[in-house]
């Protein structure tokens, strides 16, 4: 158990954080009591005790016989007041549909939270529809455009990575720090990163950090199928997100009253 700030904390707390986080990250997998003890060291007994507290409140749900456990409906409640607590994630959106609206592909925005980013906002593409939203999925920072480009508004030795080798997505994901560092000196000298079928096969990405916070914790990107990516398309991808993010780091409105939030 960790202090922070001087407060010892909760060790209840930290196990129920510890339960529906890993719940959320097996998604449609559902987990049985043994294993979500094994998993979290948590004596079975307690950890029942635990699951039907959750369940009673709805954070998470149970089938017909009681014996698997899924996330529950209070946890999207709860990512759903987020987006729509933050009060830059409604200043981007505008500024994502006009970007959307001039290159006809996806566009996405995202922030970084550990060694993933996070994504918050999407505007689809009319071409190349997902069938499910990315907003609120995690993907790790060094497999995607924009993982890549806030990594790069980092020094390297501060740079927040899981221990070699690094998740895989596909077969062009970097794996290796040195290949990474040496992606990331490639994205500064640039100004933007490029995701070439890094984090979906078939799929390339080219991702802006969002220079309103020091270092950047926001980053907008598009994705396009590599089937439609010409050069002239890619130029033209550059250019109107150099344009979008010139844009929202210009007219951002100062969040007058708004917490400092860390």
């Amino acid at each position: 158990m960790s202090e922070g700030r001087g407060v010892r904390g909760v060790k209840s707390a930290a196990r129920t954080v510890a339960l529906l986080e890993l719940l959320a990250a097996r998604g449609e997998q559902p987990s049985r009591l043994d294993q979500l003890a094994k998993d979290l060291g948590v004596p079975r007994s307690s950890m029942y005790q635990l699951l039907q507290t959750l369940v009673d409140c709805g954070w998470v749900r149970t089938d017909a016989t009681g014996s698997l456990y899924g996330i529950g409906i209070r946890a999207l409640l709860t990512g759903t007041s987020y987006l729509d607590g933050d009060r830059r994630i409604r200043a981007v959106r505008p500024y994502l549909d006009e970007a959307s609206d001039a290159l006809g592909e996806t566009i996405h925005m995202a922030r970084l939270d550990g060694a993933d980013v996070v994504y918050l906002a999407t505007r689809e593409s009319h071409e190349y529809l997902r069938t499910i939203s990315r907003v609120g999925r995690r993907v790790p920072a060094h497999a995607g455009a924009l993982g890549k480009a806030l990594l790069a508004e980092r020094a390297d030795d501060e740079l927040p990575l899981m221990d070699e080798p690094l998740t895989a997505l596909t077969e062009n994901t970097h794996t290796g720090r040195a290949a990474l560092l040496a992606d990331l000196a490639q994205v500064r000298e640039r100004g933007y990163s490029i995701d070439r079928e890094e984090t979906v096969t078939g799929i390339a990405g080219f991702g802006f950090a969002l220079r309103c916070d020091t270092p950047a914790t926001d980053a907008i990107s598009c994705s396009v199928p590599v089937a439609r990516l010409t050069g002239e398309h890619e130029v033209r991808i550059v250019s109107v997100m150099r344009e979008t993010r010139a844009k929202i780091e210009t007219h951002l409105p100062p969040v007058s009253g708004a917490p400092d939030w860390r």
